[in-house]
C-alpha cells in the first residue's frame, strides 16, 4: 500500500454540538468513548457550551467515526443532519460580488446545508452532512477563486502587492492605449489613419488601440464575468463583462475600452482598500512569535517553532521577548506588558505562581513559563478565531441590505435593458445614444459599496476592540450595545474587585474568634462562592486548619449559603436571612472578643442574654457592618447562631468614573447584586449609581433584566438591556440580557465561549470605550449605506438623461463609493479608550 500524501495526514478540527453533554462526568464519557479510536490528537469538551472540539488525523479516522463514538457513549450529536462545519481561506475574495460567486458555486453541491462567505477576512464556512473538503475546494475554483484549508492561515495573513500583479500591469498597459486613442481620435486626428471599413463604417488606428486596451485590461473582467454566469450570478463582473463585450461589438470600442480599464482600476483599488482593512486582523495575527526557547530537562537550551511547544514544557523568556503561550511563571519575576490581551497600558508585575497569556511581552525580567496551552489553543489564538468568525453574525442593517439588493440589481438590470432598446424601437431614437445610457444603468445596477458597507464596519471596529482588550463577538453584538440604553451591572467582581476579605468577627454564645473562624472555615471549605473562599483563606491565615475537623453532608444553599457537618454537628453560614425559621436561638453569650466592640454598643461583655436580648445585639451589629459597606455572614448551628463575620470588597479604583461616563452617553446604569441592602447601598453611593436591586438570587435577576426591558406587563417602553457580570455566577442573567458583557475574560475558556462581549481585563474604563465604539460604528454603517443609495439614485436618475455617463458611473458611483465606504469603515480604528486621568476627572 502506497504511504498516504501529505494532504491526506493533514490534521483537521471537528466541533459538535453534545447539547446533553452538561457534567463533567457526562464530558469524561464521550472524552473516554472518542480516545479509542486511532488518530485522535486532542479532546475539548466544554460542558458549558455543550461542545466537543476534536483534533484528528484524517488518515487514521473520519468524522462519522467520532461521531459514532459520541453516540455510543449515549449522547446524541445535534444537527447530525448539519453535519461538519469546514471553513477555507479565499484571499481574493474580497468584495460582495466574489462573495456572491462564491455561494453559487456552493450552492451547487448537495451535501451542502449552510454557506458563509466572509469577504471582508476573505473566509468561507460551509457546513453539511458527509462534506469533502476536496469538494468544496473545487466548487470554490469552478467560481474562480483559489481555496485554501484554513488552517494554512499565512495565506490570509500575507499582505497582497496589489500593484505589482498581472491585473495591474495589463491595466497599465491598457490604460496607455487608451490614452494614446485618445490622443490620436481628438489631438491629432491627422495621424489616425483608417485601417479598414468595419459595416460601412471607418476603422481607425484609435479604434484598434481602443479594442486591444478592451481585450488587455478587459480579460480578467471578461473571465470573471463567465464564471459568474457559470454561476447563475448576476453580479458586477457579469455585467460588467458584457458592457465591455457589448461595447466592442456594438462598434464603441472607446466606452468599452475606458469601462474595462477604469473598471480594472477600481477592482485594484478596492482590494488594496480591503487588504488595508485586513491589517488590524494582521496584526492580532503577528502578536505570536514565530519561535521560542524550550528549557530542556538537561538543562540546555533549544530554540522551536512555536507551534512545536508542548503543554507541560518550560520556556524561557527574556527581557523585551514575547511570551509564546499561555503558561504559568515557575522562575523569575517581570513586568509583562499585557496590553494586546487585556489592553491594559501599564504593565503589570508577574511572578513565580502567576499565570501569563501568549503574545505578551516580557519587559525587563526573566521568566521560566510552563506551558498550559498549545499555541493554537491559547487565549490570544481564541480571540483570533472568534474575531475571525465575527463576521459570520449579520447585523440587522446588514441583512437589510442583502434583501434590498437582491431586489435593487435585477429591477436596474431590467431598467438599463429597456432604456437601451425601447426609445430606438419604439421611437426610432439613436441606437448609439440609448446603448450608452443603457450600458450606463447596467454598471449603477451592482449595488457592490452599498453590500460592503456594513461587513468592512464590522471587521473594522470589532478588530479594533480586540486591540484594545474588548472582544465582540460579532455585529449583531457590536449593533446591539450601541443600541442598548440600560446596562445593568453586577456588583462583586464587576464594580468592585472581588478580593473579599475578612475585616470584623464577632464570637456569640461563648465562642472564641478562633473557634467561630474555624467552623465557618471547615463548613466553607469546599464552597466555590468568592465569600467562602475569603473565609477559608482568612482562616488558613490565622493558622487554623478548616480541614482538621470532621466535615460531611456538605450543601450549597443557592443565594444564602452553605450547610455541612461540622464535628457531627450540622452547621450553618451564610446571609442572615438563613437563620429566619431555624431552631429557638436559646440562649447566647456576647464577648468583646472581635473586630466589634459590643461593649462600645452597650452591651455589657461576657453577659448571659436571653433570645430576645441576642436578637438586639445581632440587630444592632449586623446593620453596623452593612452600613460601612461590609458583607455579613452568620455562622451558626439549628440551635442559633455563634457568630458574625464581616467581609470587605474594595470598589474598583475606575468605577465611579467609568459609570459617569455611561451616564454622559445617556446609558442608566443599574446594578443587581446578590448582597445585603446595606451593603449594596454603601456601593451604589461610592460609585454614583442612583438605582440598585439588593438581595436578589441569580433567578431574580434574570426576572430584573425582564423588567427593566419592560416585559414586566406594566406598559413600560421597550429597552434594550446590557448585563456585565463575572461571565459565570451572572449566566442566566447574561444570556437574558441583550447584549452579554463579561469581565476579566482573559484565560476563561467559560467566558470567552458564552459572553456576546468579554472585556479581558478587569478595566471598566473599557465599557464606556465599547459604548462610544459601538455607536460610532452604527453611526458608520448608517453613513455607509445611505451614502451609497444616495449616489446610486442620483446617478440612476441622471443616467437616461445623458447627464451621467459611463465615466461617471465607475469613477463615482463603483471606485469613488466602494473607496468611500472603507476609507469611512477605517475610521473606527481611530476610536481610542479614555482613562481617567486624560479625561481630567481624577
Amino acid at each position: 500500500m502506497s504511504e498516504p500524501s501529505a494532504d491526506a495526514t493533514r490534521s483537521r478540527r471537528l466541533e459538535l454540538r453534545v447539547p446533553s453533554m452538561d457534567c463533567p462526568s457526562c464530558a469524561g464519557k464521550v472524552e473516554n468513548s472518542v480516545e479509542r479510536l486511532e488518530g485522535i490528537e486532542e479532546i475539548d469538551a466544554r460542558v458549558t457550551s455543550g461542545t466537543l472540539v476534536v483534533e484528528y488525523d484524517s488518515a487514521q479516522t473520519s468524522e462519522a467515526a467520532i461521531r459514532e463514538r459520541v453516540e455510543a457513549a449515549g449522547y446524541a450529536v445535534d444537527g447530525n443532519e448539519g453535519g461538519r462545519e469546514l471553513t477555507l481561506a479565499v484571499p481574493e475574495m474580497d468584495c460582495a460580488s466574489c462573495a456572491s460567486k462564491v455561494e453559487n458555486a456552493l450552492e451547487g453541491l448537495e451535501s451542502v446545508t449552510s454557506i458563509a462567505a466572509q469577504p471582508a477576512s476573505g473566509r468561507v464556512t460551509v457546513s453539511g452532512s458527509g462534506l469533502e473538503e476536496e469538494a468544496v475546494v473545487r466548487a470554490i475554483e469552478r467560481a474562480g477563486y483559489e481555496a485554501t484549508p484554513d488552517g494554512n492561515r499565512d495565506r490570509v495573513q500575507e499582505a497582497k502587492r496589489v500593484w505589482r500583479t498581472p491585473r495591474a500591469a495589463g491595466t497599465a498597459v491598457g490604460a496607455v492605449l487608451v490614452v494614446v486613442g485618445l490622443v490620436l481620435e481628438f489631438v491629432l486626428p491627422g495621424l489616425d489613419p483608417v485601417l479598414a471599413t468595419l459595416g460601412g463604417r471607418p476603422y481607425e488606428l484609435s479604434h484598434a488601440l481602443f479594442v486591444a486596451a478592451a481585450a488587455i485590461a478587459g480579460a480578467p473582467i471578461v473571465r470573471n464575468g463567465y464564471y459568474s454566469a457559470r454561476n447563475r450570478s448576476l453580479d458586477i463582473d457579469f455585467l460588467m463583462a458584457a458592457g465591455i463585450v457589448a461595447s466592442v461589438a456594438a462598434h464603441h470600442p472607446k466606452e468599452g475600452a475606458m469601462l474595462a480599464v477604469l473598471f480594472s482600476v477600481a477592482e485594484l483599488l478596492e482590494r488594496f482598500s480591503m487588504d488595508r482593512a485586513r491589517d488590524s486582523l494582521r496584526e492580532l495575527m503577528s502578536l505570536s512569535p514565530e519561535t521560542a526557547t524550550v528549557l530542556r530537562p538537561d538543562g540546555s537550551e533549544e530554540t522551536v517553532p512555536a507551534k512545536a511547544v508542548e503543554v507541560g514544557d518550560i520556556v524561557v523568556v527574556r527581557p523585551g521577548e514575547k511570551i509564546p503561550t499561555d503558561g504559568v511563571v515557575l522562575e523569575g519575576q517581570s513586568a509583562v506588558d499585557q496590553s494586546p490581551i487585556t489592553g491594559e497600558s501599564v504593565p503589570v508585575d508577574r511572578s513565580t505562581g502567576d499565570e501569563v497569556y501568549a503574545g505578551t511581552i516580557s519587559e525587563a525580567g526573566y521568566l521560566e513559563v510552563e506551558v498550559t496551552s498549545e499555541v493554537d489553543d491559547s487565549t490570544l489564538a481564541r480571540i483570533v478565531h472568534l474575531v475571525e468568525d465575527a463576521e459570520r453574525e449579520k447585523t440587522k442593517r446588514e441583512q437589510f441590505v442583502d434583501r434590498f439588493a437582491n431586489v435593487y440589481t435585477p429591477v436596474v438590470v431590467t431598467i438599463a435593458v429597456a432604456v437601451a432598446v425601447a426609445p430606438p424601437l419604439l421611437v426610432g431614437a439613436s441606437w448609439d445614444t440609448w446603448f450608452l445610457r443603457g450600458l450606463t444603468l447596467l454598471v449603477i445596477a451592482c449595488p457592490c459599496a452599498f453590500v460592503i458597507s456594513t461587513p468592512v464596519s464590522v471587521v473594522s471596529g470589532i478588530t479594533s476592540a480586540a486591540k484594545n482588550g474588548v472582544l465582540i463577538k460579532g455585529g449583531r453584538h457590536l449593533e446591539a450595545v450601541g443600541e442598548s440604553d440600560v446596562l445593568a451591572m453586577d456588583k462583586t467582581g464587576t464594580l468592585t474587585t472581588g478580593d473579599l476579605s475578612v475585616t470584623d468577627v464577632v464570637p456569640l454564645e461563648g465562642t472564641s474568634e478562633d473557634e467561630v473562624l474555624r467552623r465557618a472555615g471547615a463548613a466553607e471549605y469546599r464552597s466555590e462562592h468568592p465569600i467562602g473562599r475569603a473565609i477559608v483563606g482568612y482562616a488558613e491565615e490565622r493558622g487554623l486548619e478548616p480541614d482538621d475537623p470532621d466535615v460531611s453532608e456538605f450543601e450549597a444553599l443557592t443565594g444564602k449559603g452553605v450547610r455541612a457537618e461540622v464535628d457531627g454537628t450540622t452547621h450553618y453560614v451564610g446571609k442572615p436571612e438563613l437563620f429566619d425559621g431555624l431552631a429557638d436561638l436559646g440562649h447566647v453569650h456576647a464577648t468583646t472578643d472581635g473586630g466589634v466592640s459590643l461593649a462600645s454598643m452597650g452591651y455589657e461583655a461576657e453577659s448571659q442574654c436571653d433570645r430576645e436580648a441576642c436578637l438586639d445585639v445581632l440587630a444592632e451589629i449586623v446593620p453596623e457592618l452593612q452600613a460601612q459597606g461590609k458583607t455579613v455572614v452568620i455562622v451558626g448551628t439549628e440551635d442559633g447562631p455563634i457568630g458574625v463575620v464581616g467581609v470587605a470588597d474594595r470598589v474598583r479604583p475606575d468605577a465611579a468614573w467609568a459609570v459617569s461616563r455611561l451616564q454622559e452617553q445617556g446609558v442608566r446604569v443599574v446594578m443587581l447584586t446578590g448582597d445585603n441592602e446595606g451593603t449594596a447601598r454603601a456601593i451604589a453611593e461610592d460609585v454614583g449609581i442612583e438605582e440598585y436591586h439588593a438581595e436578589l438570587l441569580p433567578e431574580e435577576k434574570l426576572e430584573w433584566i425582564r423588567r427593566l426591558e419592560g416585559e414586566d406587563g406594566v406598559g413600560e417602553p421597550r429597552h434594550r438591556v446590557a448585563m456585565v457580570g463575572d461571565g459565570i455566577n451572572d449566566a442566566p442573567a447574561l444570556a437574558t440580557a441583550d447584549v452579554g458583557i463579561a469581565m476579566g475574560a482573559a484565560g476563561t475558556d467559560t467566558a470567552l465561549e458564552t459572553a456576546d462581549v468579554a472585556l479581558m481585563g478587569d478595566d471598566l474604563t473599557r465599557l464606556p470605550y465599547l459604548y462610544r465604539l459601538s455607536r460610532k460604528a452604527n453611526g458608520v454603517i448608517r453613513q455607509n449605506i445611505w451614502s451609497s443609495l444616495a449616489v446610486k439614485a442620483v446617478l440612476a436618475a441622471g443616467a437616461p438623461f445623458g447627464v451621467v455617463t459611463v465615466i461617471h458611473a465607475v469613477v463615482i458611483g463603483d471606485m469613488g463609493m466602494s473607496l468611500g465606504v472603507t476609507g469611512n469603515a477605517m475610521r473606527l480604528s481611530g476610536v481610542e479608550p479614555e482613562t481617567p486621568d486624560a479625561a481630567g476627572t481624577e
